[in-house]
């Protein structure tokens, strides 16, 4: 992996990141040395890791975090990127641009990536001359490609002359995730073009949303589970997996704990280099599919995923310490998670902030904090 800078989230020493995080009094210490990404090569068996690097050293400069309001969504995201045009174009460098939306639904608009979120995205590559080669790529909760056509991402990637990718029909690594229930890795093949951050640049385009799993879904989540793809077993069966044969289930860990433990040790791996994170409809409830609209009207933009999604939660009037996995990635320092060190370029986060209700299953999202026990015998 190539170092951007820690305000990309990137950790390169995981056995620092689960002592740091205080994961190694739990079951996940017992694969600190395990949960590495493993074979390019489509069914091996996965790779020792290799040997521990050090931490990108933290900047000295403060995270900066653009959040803009208004009555256009295209126009929000265009701004807040622009008031970013410098650190932006530096972290592209020469890699090429890769677009993930957050489509889990390939048939109700509410909690799917807007095309006009993406029109805002495309246009500021555009103006900065980084949109050659650029991709829009997701494996989505159903059929990947009839969602583009159903969302109008078609007709935009007609006008930008970008090209659609389904991730499930591109090259995989298999990884390992952590289960809750037994203390057992579970084998993961997540996309090769999400994993490969040394060429491409990864943009998060996701919304505002409660979760009925993980408190809050925004920037870091729509990367790491979003990278997980949807396979059928190498015996050619769906393996009962659900959803289709997806592996994505898998990196639900099993609960609470297995979930947030998951999301915070595969970040340094599977991370936006930059978010974007689209309010200008959030959803509350039970989301990430059955909630409910709010009108927001803002937009989130950082280089830093952990700001970025911090920020995100305390629009949603959501405390970030009962997020499980922001609360380990800050303790890891992977980003910067305190309000009052980043620089919020545009209108104070308090003044835009609403209160989302949260998801009915909240009491049992929340064991996270309890100390972790495992729940069956191997």
């Amino acid at each position: 992996m190539k170092s951007q800078s820690a305000r990309e989230c990137s950790l390169t020493n995981r056995r620092d990141f689960l002592l740091k995080t205080g994961l190694a009094t739990g079951a996940a210490a017992l694969f600190a040395g395990r949960f590495a990404h493993a074979a390019d090569a489509p069914g091996s068996a996965p790779q020792t890791p290799a040997a521990p690097q050090a931490a990108a050293a933290a900047s000295a400069a403060p995270a900066k975090v653009a959040l803009t309001n208004g009555d256009n969504r295209t126009d929000n995201i265009f701004r807040a990127m622009k008031s970013l045009e410098k650190e932006i174009a530096q972290s592209i460098g020469n890699r090429r641009v890769v677009i993930k939306p957050n489509n889990v639904s390939t048939t109700t608009q509410l909690p799917a990536t807007h095309a006009d979120a993406l029109a805002g995205i495309l246009e500021f590559l555009k103006s900065i001359g980084k949109l050659d080669n650029a991709i829009i790529a997701e494996s989505a909760l159903g059929s990947t490609m009839e969602g583009f056509q159903n969302f109008g991402y078609t007709t935009l990637a007609d006008k930008y002359k970008v090209k659609l990718v389904d991730l499930d029909h591109e090259e995989y690594k298999t990884i390992l995730a952590f289960n809750q229930t037994d203390a057992t890795p579970r084998r993961v093949r997540v996309s090769g073009i999400l994993a490969n951050q040394t060429d491409n640049f990864i943009i998060s385009a996701c919304m505002l949303k409660t979760h009925d799993l993980v408190v809050a879904t925004m920037s870091i989540k729509n990367i790491v589970v979003g990278s997980a793809l949807k396979l059928p077993n190498p015996n050619g069966d769906r393996g009962g997996r659900g959803f289709g044969g997806s592996d994505k289930p898998i990196l639900h860990g099993g609960g609470a704990h297995g979930i947030n433990i998951n999301l915070a040790m595969l970040a340094p791996m599977l991370h936006p280099s930059l978010s974007v994170i689209d309010g200008f409809e959030g959803m509350e409830g039970n989301g990430p599919v059955r909630g409910t609209r709010v009108d927001h009207r803002v937009c989130v933009v950082s280089t830093d995923c952990l700001a970025a999604d911090t920020v995100g939660a305390t629009l949603m009037g959501i405390d970030p310490a009962n997020i499980g996995y922001l609360t380990y990635l800050a303790a890891a320092k992977a980003g910067e998670s305190d309000l009052g060190k980043m620089e919020i370029l545009g209108e104070p986060v308090a003044k835009l902030a609403k209160k989302y209700q949260l998801a009915s299953s909240i009491e049992n999202q929340l064991k996270w904090k309890n100390a972790a026990r495992v729940t069956s015998e191997g």
